[in-house]
């Protein structure tokens, strides 16, 4: 039955997640991972477009993202948007909901996703019966403010061509290590005002700003997938360091 199933689609146990098996998750026990499976709730799949949380709005659940891509972003009266943070398979979504009434954000659907469901208020039960996976959960909240912190850094201080050369770089390091890289490119459904959004740029800027870093032999974006030509040329554009690594936590 699991082997039939599409692979952007959750699937019924756990240890066939395909995730774990990428090797950029920390491994579990198999009693761990029996508890997670008991701790999901749900499985659910949203569309393109589609809204995992509304502004405002009262939400009561978790989410590990196991297929696809959303954002989260925070608007202003006016309709103006920013782009927070760009959600990729295996990150935990909606924990910031565990300390308010309402969502602070919104939570939208970049291309068609598969997650997993989870409840808020099972975790005091998972902080008591597995302090570890408690521990982890710690470490994704610290994990997305560094994230978060550098974002910061970006758009604050770096100029515009440093700033699409880090999220390039950025991004593409992320879909590698998740085992989503094929023949050097991977799939890349940002448009031109998703990249804006997120860097606070015009799109004109955005625009010229893509189009120079082409012509400059860093990069190529065709038929939706994004390819880079010289790593180390944008690497050193954007102060982009790479580490080694380290295996994330999965629930």
């Amino acid at each position: 039955m699991n082997a039939t199933l599409p692979p952007h689609t959750c699937p019924p146990s756990c240890g066939a997640c395909r995730l774990r098996k990428t090797g950029a998750f920390t491994p579990v026990k198999p009693e761990v991972l029996a508890f997670i499976e008991g701790f999901r709730k749900d499985t659910m799949a949203v569309q393109a477009g589609g809204a995992l949380v509304r502004e405002s709005e009262p939400n009561a659940k978790l989410f590990t993202l196991y297929s696809g891509w959303a954002f989260r972003y925070k608007t202003l009266s006016d309709g103006r948007r920013q782009i927070l943070n760009f959600l990729l398979p295996g990150d935990l979504v909606g924990l910031q909901q565990e300390f308010g009434e309402v969502s602070t954000h919104g939570i939208e659907a970049l291309t068609d996703c598969s997650l997993c469901v989870f409840e808020n208020d099972s975790l005091w039960a998972l902080f008591r019966e597995h302090p570890r996976l408690g521990y982890d959960i710690t470490w994704l909240a610290a994990h997305e403010e560094g994230h978060l912190d550098e974002n910061l850094l970006t758009t604050g201080r770096r100029n515009a061509t440093e700033r699409v050369a880090m999220l390039l770089m950025h991004l593409y390091r992320r879909l590698d290590r998740i085992g989503l890289v094929e023949d050097g490119a991977v799939a890349f459904p940002l448009n031109q005002q998703h990249i804006a959004d997120a860097l606070g740029l015009s799109l004109v800027h955005t625009n010229k700003t893509l189009r120079r870093l082409a012509l400059l032999g860093l990069h190529e974006l065709k038929n939706g997938r994004l390819r880079l030509l010289n790593t180390r040329a944008l690497a050193r554009i954007a102060e982009y360091y790479d580490t080694p690594p380290r295996l994330m936590p999965l629930l």
